[in-house]
């Protein structure tokens, strides 16, 4: 069964196609600046060196013709035709309480993810815009739906309701919901693995740093708590996001500033974190290399985003009873040491000794890498991220029958 993963986002397209009868990897790559001019394709097929064409995309369905010709490529393509895909996954942000599980998508499902657009405005927008685009050139293919809200389904009341008015979650749906689920769900498995036991007996909190960044408490294999909440802007502090401020500084704002509601939920989500503080629009290797250099407001921003980290790990650990493990996902390898590094110091109390010599060498995103001491009563291992492994496992699991 030959499977496509589409993960649309922003401006850009992230695909990986697998031969799932053998659970190998055919090609990945990335479309990017979908919309924007000047946009492209890079492919790596195992074995090849990577294929580059620079080609227009005034649309996620260009982007979306254009990976599909690129995989049918007659020297370059792993594919004789399209006909060959059996099935394309669609990372999905947010399901709401309606969505615990994979879907197959039809009109009905589209029209129902349209209606969190707001709660992730960020991502909605292009997750829709990829699967509709893939739907009108693969019209006979099924397509299925994985969201990233999904995993978070099994927290318990007392943590994802939030103490405002009741009538609010009962009118609105108003309540934590957490995101990252396929990363989280992927670490947890590598984390169990790494411990050589069974997830059901690990205790372990995972830690996925990119632009966007959260955190999962993970029981068992189950998540009980995570860090964002009804949108992706709660939590820790991010790259554009602010993650999790007084909620008395919005309104505050609004009316110093003369601000309508968008303008701040832009301000919030796009010029926060950070971008707010360092006032630059960098890239997060960008950020960490300038932050290595000394550069006084990117070292000030890194370490707010280290602070943060380490009260939620520090919490998760007294919400878990007992903590094994603690796994950080990423898909970027070089410059994360520092984030790390400073996370992790003086955490002996919750029996977390870091190894900073393995921590800076861990820079591989190839790798899974132990960067605790020998001595640590719990481990902590650095994984790259897979998730698109995990959007696969969902739509072969759906197609089989196993699915919901």
């Amino acid at each position: 069964m030959i499977i496509l993963i589409l993960n649309c986002r922003g401006f850009s397209i992230h695909f990986q196609l697998f031969d799932w009868s053998t659970r190998t990897i055919l090609a990945r790559g990335d479309v990017d600046r979908i919309e924007l001019g000047d946009s492209f394709i890079v492919m790596e097929v195992p074995g090849r060196d990577p294929y580059h064409l620079d080609s227009d995309c005034s649309s996620f369905g260009a982007a979306v013709a254009l990976i599909l010709s690129t995989l049918t490529h007659p020297l370059e393509g792993p594919l004789d035709r399209v006909e060959q895909i059996a099935a394309v996954g669609h990372r999905v942000a947010h399901g709401g309480e309606r969505f615990t599980s994979s879907v197959t998508i039809n009109e009905e499902i589209i029209a129902a993810v349209r209606g969190f657009e707001e709660l992730a405005p960020l991502h909605i927008p292009a997750n829709l815009a990829g699967i509709e685009g893939a739907m009108a050139t693969l019209p006979r293919t099924p397509h299925v739906a994985v969201f990233d809200s999904a995993f978070h389904q099994t927290m318990p009341l007392h943590a994802y309701i939030y103490p405002l008015p009741w009538e609010w979650y009962e009118k609105h749906g108003v309540r934590r919901y957490g995101f990252h689920g396929a990363p989280h769900c992927y670490a947890a498995q590598r984390g169990a693995a790494l411990l050589g036991r069974d997830p059901a007996a690990c205790n372990l909190v995972t830690v996925h740093i990119g632009n966007g960044t959260s955190l999962c408490a993970v029981e068992g294999g189950r998540s009980i708590d995570t860090s964002m909440g009804l949108t992706p802007l709660e939590g820790t502090m991010m790259g554009t996001r602010c993650g999790s401020i007084d909620p008395g500084i919005p309104p505050f704002m609004m009316q110093e500033e003369q601000l309508a509601p968008r303008d701040m939920d832009r301000i919030l989500n796009q010029r926060s974190g950070a971008a707010g503080i360092t006032g630059l629009k960098l890239d997060r290797a960008a950020f960490l290399a300038r932050a290595a250099e000394g550069n006084e407001r990117c070292l000030l921003a890194l370490e707010m985003e280290a602070y943060r980290l380490k009260k939620h790990i520090g919490g998760y650990a007294a919400a878990l009873g007992r903590l094994d493990a603690v796994v950080f996902s990423t898909a970027s390898g070089e410059g994360e040491w520092l984030v790390r590094e400073k996370t992790l110091a003086d955490m002996e109390i919750f029996g977390i000794r870091l190894d900073r010599e393995r921590n800076r060498a861990a820079r591989s995103v190839e790798r899974e890498e132990r960067i605790s001491a020998d001595d640590s009563p719990v481990a902590v291992y650095v994984v790259h991220t897979e998730e698109e492994m995990v959007y696969a496992e969902e739509v072969a699991a759906l197609l089989n029958g196993a699915g919901g």
